[in-house]
């Protein structure tokens, strides 16, 4: 008996918007499905625990090959692979590949592919283009993260790093808070300010941008703020300072890339979330301690204090139980809230899914064959 044909789709970039992957309303109704499947279980990444972020290739800072690069900033090459049940029940894995030198390139700094498979044959359903994948699945944690802890009046947004990551993070902040008239950006070259201002006056016309000096004006008298800046890890008192005195009563804070603490910031009355508890507890354990200087997302630096005794284990809370309606959200309309913000897999595995399906429905992409019977069957 011979083994079945397999074909698999794959999905060009321009496939991608096609299908729908640009959606933001869309993407952050299926990350917060996501989150409720995290809490309830029903999910497995890599790692010891099933909850890693992905393993990664790492070079040396000085290459003894000529061929070997050399360690850099934003260089990695990375596996992240993810299992995601529910009404998904789909496999996959994302290959990441870094490097900020991609811009003397005229390149992206990022290039990202996923495939996705049959959880049960292994078989690939869809290659696909994953930077805007990626991109939007990013952008629409934090969205879930504005729908559930963000003030339903929010108005003004501030903006630290107005790159990709801003862009995303504001669409989503947009979908989840309708109110927002006032975007405030604090960039650090001109290009990227303009490019974004060009963007956010295409995409929301009707949203007023302000363009800042310094991370303090940003973050003065916004109702939702993010931090979207790269830099060199290893030092965390090199990296963008989050300060208690700039935050008015009352802000959700969304930090999806390099941040600190000043000590204000760390008191308890500061409500700390994350994505998933479990997968700064794999960065803990896969980094030692103290994870911050490796890992520079502000939920590392959560990990940190509750190693030093700084915060209690209990008053960390995961998005995924306030989504399935097992912790309270925010509570109060002067509480401050923090979201750290990991990105996982299983986050490109759900909306891959839903760009995969709207693909097939549509007659979207290009049909490539793997085998017709497998030579070594």
């Amino acid at each position: 008996m011979n083994t079945p044909s397999i074909d698999f789709l794959y999905l060009s970039e321009p496939d991608m918007i096609a299908a729908g992957v640009t959606d933001m309303p869309a993407c952050v109704d299926a990350m917060q499905e996501t989150f409720v499947l995290l809490h309830r279980g029903d999910y497995r990444m890599a790692g010891p625990n099933s909850d890693s972020h992905g393993a990664m290739i790492t070079f040396p800072d000085d290459s003894p090959f000529p061929n070997m690069p050399a360690n850099t900033p934003e260089r990695r090459l990375m596996a992240m692979p993810a299992y995601l049940g529910g009404d998904f029940g789909t496999s996959g894995v994302k290959w990441y590949g870094s490097n900020i030198a991609n811009r003397d390139k005229g390149l992206p700094r990022s290039i990202l592919m996923f495939m996705l498979s049959d959880t049960d044959t292994g078989a690939p359903l869809a290659l696909m283009s994953a930077n805007l994948l990626s991109a939007y699945r990013t952008g629409a944690v934090p969205g879930v993260g504005a729908r559930l802890l963000a003030r339903p009046d929010s108005r003004v947004v501030g903006i630290v790093g107005p790159g990709v990551m801003a862009r995303t993070s504001l669409a989503a902040f947009v979908a989840a808070c309708p109110d927002i008239e006032t975007v405030k950006i604090k960039g650090r070259g001109q290009g990227s300010i303009d490019s974004f201002r060009a963007w956010a006056a295409e995409e929301y016309p009707k949203l007023e941008t302000i363009v800042v000096d310094t991370i303090e004006d940003a973050v003065r008298d916004s109702d939702i703020v993010t931090y979207c800046t790269t830099g060199m890890l290893g030092d965390p008192s090199k990296y963008p300072l989050i300060v208690r005195d700039w935050v008015r009563p009352g802000a959700f804070l969304s930090m999806p890339a390099m941040c600190d603490l000043d000590d204000a910031m760390r008191a308890p009355d500061v409500r700390k979330v994350v994505d998933n508890v479990r997968l700064y507890e794999a960065w803990a354990e896969e980094t030692g301690y103290p994870s911050h200087h490796r890992i520079p997302i502000i939920g590392c630096k959560f990990m940190d204090m509750i190693h030093d005794g700084a915060m209690d284990r209990a008053d960390l809370v995961d998005l995924g139980a306030i989504a399935a309606g097992a912790a309270v959200g925010r509570r109060s309309d002067d509480e401050i809230v923090l979201l750290s913000v990991g990105g996982m897999p299983v986050e490109d595995v759900a909306w891959g899914t839903v760009v995969y399906r709207n693909a097939v429905k549509r007659g979207i992409g290009t049909t490539l064959n793997l085998w017709q019977s497998p030579a070594l069957a």
